[in-house]
């Protein structure tokens, strides 16, 4: 008797524990929900010698809202960054936003600070008045961004068409972009039973773990932001129950993986 006391206690014990970090998990907007994302900058190559730009922001529009992402770099040479060198790309900024569909970015600049080497001489780069929402970037579909991946949002830089002049060696800057899209991590996910044994989900590559918690209502879990690569799914229940692991779960870029319904056995 007293043991079934026990054991009732500790059962309720982990309800309540998951439940709370369920809470938690809930409070974050990191665990549930949301998509993180980088924005790099890549250059189509142009007749010039410099081309510097001074970013302010990239602005993200989804569902009808604006998501702002600050500069994170210093003034750079776009020119220096070109796919299929050595410097592909520079990251300019990143972060995390809710997860859905993308109607539209804006790369914005700052008023000073763009200029253009040609021929060894500098100038400053002004762009035309009534731009301070940026410049919007051309997209070839709306990306639609998953919960729990982590995405790399390119945009590429066409420094012929950006750069347009006005006669006299002059020039303004016009940007030209183009947006291009890639999912740079995964997700695994499941559902675990019975919900009585509350168990702790591992994701383990290597000795690499990223560890979860089922849900104590439905028992299900996700576990995102995954490389490429194969792993193994450990369950580690409380008291009473056995652990069991799932090998070789291939986990691809931007997709989820689901392990189906796993039900661990009674000690």
């Amino acid at each position: 008797m007293k043991k079934r006391i026990m054991y009732s206690g500790l059962a309720l014990f982990f309800v309540g524990l998951a439940i709370l970090i369920g809470c938690k998990k809930d409070s974050n907007t990191s665990a549930s929900g949301t998509t993180k994302v980088e924005f790099r900058m890549t250059d189509a190559p142009g007749n010039f010698d410099k081309i510097n730009l001074s970013v302010k922001e990239i602005t993200l529009i989804s569902a009808g809202k604006s998501y702002k992402f600050a500069n994170k770099t210093s003034i750079f040479n776009i020119l220096d960054f070109r796919i299929g060198s050595s410097n592909p790309d520079i990251l300019v900024a990143s972060g995390e936003m809710p997860s859905g569909e993308i109607s539209e970015i804006r790369l914005v600049l700052n008023d000073s600070g763009n200029t253009i080497v040609v021929g060894g001489v500098s100038q400053e780069l002004t762009t035309p008045s009534g731009q301070s929402s940026g410049w919007k970037v051309k997209l070839t579909s709306n990306p639609s961004l998953v919960a729990g991946v982590t995405y790399s949002l390119l945009l590429d830089f066409d420094a012929a068409k950006s750069i347009v002049s006005t006669g006299n060696g002059k020039y303004i800057l016009k940007p030209v972009v183009r947006g291009i899209t890639t999912a740079t991590s995964g997700l695994i996910s499941g559902t675990v039973l019975p919900l009585l044994s509350h168990p702790e989900v591992l994701v383990i590559a290597g000795t690499d773990t990223v560890g979860t918690i089922a849900d104590p209502l439905t028992g299900k879990f996700t576990v995102g932001g995954l490389a490429v690569g194969k792993y193994s799914v450990k369950f580690a229940p409380v008291v009473g129950y056995r652990d069991s692991t799932i090998t070789n779960v291939n986990v691809a870029l931007g997709q989820n993986t689901s392990v189906g319904a796993i039900t661990l056995k009674n000690k």
